[in-house]
């Protein structure tokens, strides 16, 4: 290391912070040579002609004839150095852009001075742009002849080892950039998850739905049972919250007349992290005036079955081991109630004593309902019971209207609502519901939440004034059904832990 190099408060960074790492040392000797050099090892931009990909799709089957025929044609690519072995003036290395990799051969007497300067300091990790001729070497490997090279960015940290892999998995959650930048089929997981979102909109934009955007600062934490996290606006000195759901807000566009609207987003929620679960997360919330939730039930058969064609080509797909059948048609359909009977193994005596009930969910470790009436009882039973062996598609519909604030009461019973939910491999994907346009049955809901909020339960549904006021200006009829893409990408990439799908998932702070 030069005294009063570029590199040297970098260099007291690292002493102080890693010790002395003879790897990292090293590289950042490499990067200072090569600046002190007058070698530009942060670059600004390199013109590539192809894709590896597209060289490999459209060169493989030529042979070594095929290409002394072709040497004229020139080819420009990008790529992370991922294996360098060195010959003494050859060097062969494999670069991988976001396509794929392919092999590359360098030598001193093609590139001269830059061979010596530039290339006998390049390392595993580093970014270069090269150009070349095609050709094949003994082993009969489809490979690039550089006959040009620029360093794009010098790389001052090892990959790990063999750049196979960090085994830690919260380390590769923590630097999922490191993650991304080793394992392939982590970042085809987020290119898939692009995919689906994308397959997703098309499906709604053709049924004729429109995307809109929606307020992510809420006065009023509403549009679901959730606990908010609060924030300060300074200037209008005001309490908001990030929004839990977008749903009272896209209600309202319903009675401001629009009829099919979806939004895909995020929401917040200030509650546990599971392989299920993250404070942040997406969802595609769609609004249908004049529809109902069995209308929503058809519409939602045939989304699943089109992303999972689009995006698997197939309706049937595996996941953890069990083969899962998106096929429309298919799906299974058991009220709530029952599926605590059919699926859960309980009696009607059993669900009808709430002592009975208390003892059982008690024993299970779940704390009590604040409220004590069944429905809260029987909701519990359903997460012990019923929720993880819910593994094909099934719709769980008729709740119970005290679990449903903002769901329309069934015409022929109003103690249950025209609701469901969608489970697959054992977790809640959709919600839907008839939508709630009674603006006095509603503001008795509202009611009823509150007094479960001064009881101690801080999920409970607030009272919005500014909603009950739309509603009373008239809202059509209407369906209107939240899915959580996290869940859904989760399902179609084979993953088990919604960290597994979400680039950045919130973790404790390091250390």
């Amino acid at each position: 290391m030069q005294s009063n190099s570029y590199f040297s408060p970098y260099y007291t960074h690292v002493t102080e912070t890693e010790g002395m790492n003879d790897a990292i040392l090293s590289k950042i000797n490499d990067a200072d040579t090569l600046y002190s050099d007058g070698i530009d090892i942060y670059s600004n931009g390199f013109s590539r002609t192809h894709t590896i990909e597209s060289i490999l799709d459209s060169c493989s089957d030529f042979t070594k004839e095929d290409l002394e025929l072709k040497e004229s044609e020139e080819y420009a690519i990008v790529g992370r150095i991922l294996f360098l072995r060195s010959f003494g003036k050859a060097v062969f290395m494999k670069i991988e852009d976001i396509s794929a990799s392919m092999q590359i051969y360098l030598s001193d007497a093609l590139l001269g001075d830059v061979f010596k300067r530039i290339v006998k300091r390049l390392s595993v990790g580093d970014i270069i742009g090269v150009r070349g001729f095609l050709f094949r070497t003994k082993t009969d490997e489809l490979t690039l002849k550089v006959t040009d090279l620029q360093l794009l960015t010098k790389n001052l940290r090892p990959l790990p080892e063999k750049f196979h892999g960090l085994h830690d998995i919260e380390l590769r959650y923590r630097q999922r950039y490191v993650d991304m930048m080793i394992h392939r089929d982590v970042r085809e997981r987020f290119m898939q998850r692009s995919r689906i979102v994308r397959a997703m909109r098309t499906f709604l934009e053709e049924e004729s739905f429109l995307e809109v955007e929606t307020p992510m600062l809420h006065s009023i934490a509403g549009g679901a049972i959730a606990r908010p996290f609060c924030t300060h606006h300074n200037t209008l000195d005001m309490e908001l919250f990030l929004r839990i759901a977008p749903e009272l807000h896209l209600k309202r566009m319903l009675v401001g007349g629009f009829e099919k609207i979806f939004e895909i987003n995020r929401c917040f929620r200030n509650e546990g992290i599971s392989t299920k679960h993250n404070p942040e997360f997406t969802t595609c919330e769609l609004y249908w005036s004049y529809a109902t939730y069995e209308d929503l039930m058809v519409l939602t058969e045939k989304l699943f079955a089109y992303i999972a064609r689009t995006v698997c080509g197939t309706t049937i797909i595996e996941y953890q081991g069990q083969k899962i059948d998106l096929t429309e048609g298919t799906w299974k359909k058991i009220t709530f109630y029952n599926s605590l009977k059919e699926i859960g193994g309980h009696t009607d005596t059993f669900l009808q004593d709430m002592e009975a009930m208390g003892t059982y969910i008690v024993k299970h470790g779940i704390s009590l309902p604040v409220k004590k009436e069944v429905a809260y009882y029987h909701e519990c039973i359903f997460d012990i019971d019923v929720e993880a062996k819910l593994i094909q598609p099934t719709y769980i519909y008729e709740y119970p209207t005290a679990l449903s604030p903002l769901s329309k009461r069934n015409k022929n019973n109003p103690d249950i609502v025209d609701r469901f939910e969608l489970f697959i491999t054992g977790r809640e994907i959709a919600n839907a519901f008839s939508e709630l346009n009674d603006p006095i049955d509603q503001r008795l809901r509202f009611m009823s939440q509150m007094e479960e909020k001064y009881g101690g339960n801080d999920e409970a549904h607030p009272l919005d004034e500014d909603f009950l006021r739309a509603l009373e200006y008239g809202m059509p009829p209407a369906a209107g059904e939240g899915i959580g893409i996290d869940r859904l990408v989760m399902l179609l990439t084979d993953s088990p832990s919604i960290r597994d799908v979400i680039a950045f998932p919130l973790l404790k702070k390091e250390g």
